[in-house]
């Protein structure tokens, strides 16, 4: 294995419990540095890239295959050289741009530039049928080294409607855990349920593109990004204590994600959480543990968690419970607990507020919608606010008192849903209670 960052892990939690407490939280913050620093990456992991652009009928309306194929081209100009790379056309069925053999090339001077002449050449015809795109994304990067980065980025502007949904579900599990993707939903006319399936069966993010002319620039911080990843296929390993229950693990910091089903046995009373690949970056994690209750003075290891990379473990860290019967320390709620449970309620406050209007149940939406207008204040999310300003009407902030806006842009209701899972970190010194 190349080179790895440097992670750390903290936790944050209040480990005080009452007489016959059981349930203990805690916030699990990963943080890795590059080895490397401002020098070169040299311990860089290898890399293997893959740009599906949706080419389907619709995408030759209002500019948005001429703003696909300059975000392509500006992604491949930023691979840096040895990188095995294709580009992928996507309709009824997806086929190769560059090269024209079924086969990644490594990226250089020479490759780069035959992919941007060919990227030039796209024309929009078909349909859409995301699960064959990527099912063909996964016959490119088998064979490749299991140490490298792979990672993919899909744009549609379309809803699969030209292969049915198992048939989408059958290619997502046959992809998940072969390779990352990041997806992207450019116009109004593609559904927010359908990438946000995707992204999250492949440990990647999903984002809104409004406007065709903003695909540029997403599609070079997503490059960037990928080229950035210094470690692949991390996990987040748990143990837990006899009689004891992992209630949940999400990852609550860039996005609200929850991991819980995704867990593989590893072990006596230990279980694995699939975390991607790394660069130099920080992710939060809640974790929720339950124990059997024990007598007033006891302690003991609630879980232990480690961060590992194939059989390395990178750093790893502890959560604690003692119970007691002064109060004052067991009702003690830890500020960063808090702030990420508001995170979890508002992106579920906002997603069943909007599907309660979508079915046209005002009063639920009204309520939901309301209450994520208090949750978005208390956690400091003001893009969220901002987006929630577009759909409700807010009469009163800080009760939730809500009026439901009577016309809605397509557009900003969408960025709404799509982005109530991206969170805000804490800071260290705005939240109380230690670890």
């Amino acid at each position: 294995m190349s080179e790895v960052p440097q992670f750390t892990v903290r936790v944050d939690q209040n480990p005080y419990l009452p007489a016959g407490g059981r349930e203990m939280h805690a916030i699990v913050t990963v943080e890795a540095h590059s080895s490397g620093g401002a020098g070169p990456k040299t311990g860089r992991a290898p890399a293997a890239e893959i740009i599906i652009i949706d080419t389907s009928g619709s995408m030759s309306y209002r500019g948005k295959m001429a703003a696909a194929k300059r975000a392509a081209r500006a992604a491949v100009n930023v691979l840096r050289d040895g990188v095995r790379f294709a580009v992928v056309a996507g309709a009824n069925q997806p086929r190769m741009v560059y090269p024209q053999a079924e086969r990644l090339v490594e990226a250089s001077e020479t490759s780069r530039r035959g992919a941007v002449n060919a990227v030039g050449r796209l024309e929009a015809a078909g349909g859409t049928a995301i699960g064959s795109w990527l099912r063909l994304a996964e016959r490119l990067f088998t064979g490749n080294d299991d140490d490298a980065v792979k990672h993919a980025i899909l744009l549609t502007d379309g809803k699969n409607q030209h292969e049915t949904a198992d048939e989408l579900d059958a290619a997502l599990r046959a992809c998940s855990g072969r390779f990352l993707c990041d997806a992207r939903g450019v116009g109004t006319d593609w559904d927010v349920a359908e990438l946000r399936k995707i992204s999250s069966a492949l440990l990647g993010g999903f984002l809104d593109v409004p406007d065709p002319a903003d695909l540029e620039a997403d599609f070079l911080a997503m490059t960037r990004a990928a080229m950035g990843k210094e470690v692949a296929g991390v996990a987040l390993r748990v143990w837990t204590p006899r009689q004891a229950r992992l209630r949940f693990v999400k990852q609550m910091v860039p996005a609200v994600e929850d991991l819980t089903d995704r867990r593989v046995e590893s072990g006596t009373q230990t279980g694995d959480y699939p975390l991607g690949a790394w660069g130099d970056e920080a992710r939060e994690y809640h974790l929720c543990v339950e124990v059997e209750p024990g007598d007033i003075g006891r302690q003991m290891r609630a879980a232990w968690v480690k961060l590992l990379a194939g059989d390395t473990v990178l750093a790893s860290g502890n959560v604690l419970a003692e119970w007691t019967d002064d109060e004052a320390m067991s009702t003690r709620i830890n500020g960063r607990v808090a702030h990420h449970t508001g995170q979890s309620e508002l992106a579920d406050a906002i997603r069943q507020g909007l599907e309660a209007r979508r079915e046209g149940d005002e009063d639920t939406a009204t309520a939901r919608l309301g209450r994520a207008v208090v949750l978005a204040r208390e956690v400091g999310n003001e893009q969220i606010s901002d987006l929630l300003d577009k759909v409700v009407d807010v009469v009163d902030p800080a009760r939730g008192t809500v009026r439901l806006k009577r016309e809605v842009a397509k557009a900003d209701e969408m960025s709404l849903d799509t982005r109530s899972v991206r969170t805000v970190r804490t800071r260290q010194d705005d939240v109380g209670g230690g670890g």
